[in-house]
């Protein structure tokens, strides 16, 4: 059975503890390989190791940054089938969306932070004839990078490819429950001549690891993707350390659909949005209002859409969800589908356990993508972050009314709006309380637009200029301009 094994210093080490944990494939129910079990003296080894290797990355000219980070890029594009399929034994996602999206989305990161760098501009201010301010944006030092379990790789270089390209380096510590492809992403970097500790990983628990690196005091910027009490707990862990923070937190997405909108694409992007990777994605639209005179038609149309969803072997060409991440992620998703039902709702398709897939999947997670409906907004299953296939659906009357059900919850991360009328979108972009709103689209992302949510779906933002924004600190320079004498 393989072994995973740590990336401190430019090396794969086992952990000071000696003691690994079992890393389970969802799709199957059993081990395949061992993680580290790693603790305070593995983040000590690797922020050491960050630390001595900060003052010559940091000087390093962009160039070779630059360079460094493309070949980290085409290694993962060369290995793409090796990391999709790590990906998917990982996770129980389908290979086929590890081969379209994570994986190459993984390569992006790389490509778009290494190209970024080589135009960074600074500004500059005159004061009358006095003076001339400058900015400099300088690397802070070591990141610790905290990445969830569901796009393991593309979310992990997503921080790790911003910290370094700006000149810092960093600890990061992918998810205990989906390890595999950081840990192929070392052997890479080693690849690519990555100089020695500019980045390191750190496998294991979040209460072991994941804490560690918060609160170590040479850590001086924190990225977390993930729940949000975990972030409630970082956050209060770090502010009194005055640590730059980013959190990326959850989310309870609406996605709203009025009668003018074209109800084939609708139907179609709604299907993608509610159930891509078994729907556990942060940004996928698990509250569905539907304009009343529309409501029945697109119901009726979405729900046979969701039955038509093969539920299958992730390895296996035509299969349309694979396995949510762990025995005990089933068992939250099943208990909101229980909730719903003591709470009124009707469950129209889906809903249970899928019992056999085949011999190879006889013991994994699967559950049928399922559709609620005749909840209403204010009870637990369309307030709570359920993070599986589970969609509601209600019908709205006016704008107004949907923007309170939309607004509705702690949660403000993204939403999908769904109408031709174009002086409405702009109209309801504006009123809808979250950090990104599509309009007649889903996830089509640009790398250069901040990314982040408001109210509990965290604070700080990622992507393109911001994510550069926040790995770097801002320095003023002033120089007094002498008046000419005589």
């Amino acid at each position: 059975m393989e072994r995973i094994q740590n990336y401190i210093d430019g090396r794969l080490v086992p952990p000071a503890s000696g003691a690994y944990l079992d890393n389970v494939d969802p799709a199957t129910g059993r081990v395949y390989s061992e993680l580290p079990d790693s603790d305070r003296r593995d983040v000590e080894q690797a922020v050491g190791a960050a630390e001595s290797a900060f003052e010559s990355w940091s000087h390093t000219a962009a160039a070779e940054r630059s360079r460094i980070l493309l070949r980290i890029a085409e290694l993962i594009e060369a290995n793409l089938e090796r990391l999709a399929r790590a990906e998917c034994v990982d996770t129980g996602k389908p290979l086929s969306l590890a081969r379209s999206m994570d994986i190459p989305r993984a390569a992006a990161n790389f490509r778009f932070f290494g190209t970024a760098i080589l135009h960074v501009h600074s500004e500059s201010h005159a004061t009358d004839d006095a003076a001339i301010n400058y900015t400099l944006r300088r690397p802070r030092g070591v990141a610790g990078l905290i990445s969830p379990w569901n796009l393991p790789l593309y979310l992990f270089t997503w921080k790790v490819a911003p910290a370094l390209a700006t000149g810092n380096t960093a600890v990061g510590k992918p998810s205990e429950l989906t390890p595999m492809t950081a840990y192929l992403l070392a052997e890479l970097c080693r690849q690519a001549d990555l100089p020695p500790g500019v980045l390191n990983i750190v496998h294991g628990l979040g209460a072991k690891v994941g804490t560690e690196i918060v609160r170590h005091p040479k850590v001086s910027t924190i990225s977390f993707t993930g729940g949000t009490a975990t972030g409630g707990q970082i956050a209060a862990a770090a502010a009194p350390m005055f640590k730059r923070l980013s959190l990326e937190l959850g989310g309870k997405n609406p996605n709203i659909i009025f009668a003018d909108a074209n109800m084939d694409e609708v139907v179609q992007e709604s299907l993608r949005s509610s159930f891509a990777n078994q729907g556990q994605v942060c940004l996928c639209g698990s509250r569905i209002f539907v304009e009343e005179n529309c409501y029945t038609p697109f119901t009726e149309r979405f729900a046979e859409a969701v039955k038509s969803l093969r539920v299958g072997d992730p390895l296996e060409s035509g299969t349309d969800q694979g396995a949510v991440v762990s025995a005990a992620h089933l068992e939250k998703v099943m208990s909101y589908i229980h909730l719903a039902k003591q709470e009124g709702g009707e469950v129209l398709c889906g809903g249970s356990i899928v019992p056999t897939i085949n011999d190879r999947c006889k013991g994994g997670y699967f559950v049928t993508p399922t559709v609620i409906t005749g909840l209403p907004p204010g009870c637990r299953v369309n307030q709570e972050e359920i993070f599986g296939p589970v969609v509601t659906i209600s019908p709205f009357h006016t704008e107004e009314e949907v923007i309170s059900h939309a607004n509705g919850t702690p949660f403000g991360l993204s939403a999908s709006l769904w109408t031709q009328n174009v002086s409405r979108a702009h109209r309801l972009a504006e009123q809808i309380n979250s950090g990104t709103v599509w309009v007649n689209c889903w996830l089509l992302r640009d790398l250069r637009v901040p990314f982040g949510g408001m109210k509990n779906s965290g604070v700080g933002r990622e992507g393109g200029d911001e994510a550069i924004r926040f790995f770097t600190e801002p320095k003023n320079v002033c120089i007094r301009v002498p008046r000419a004498s005589g």
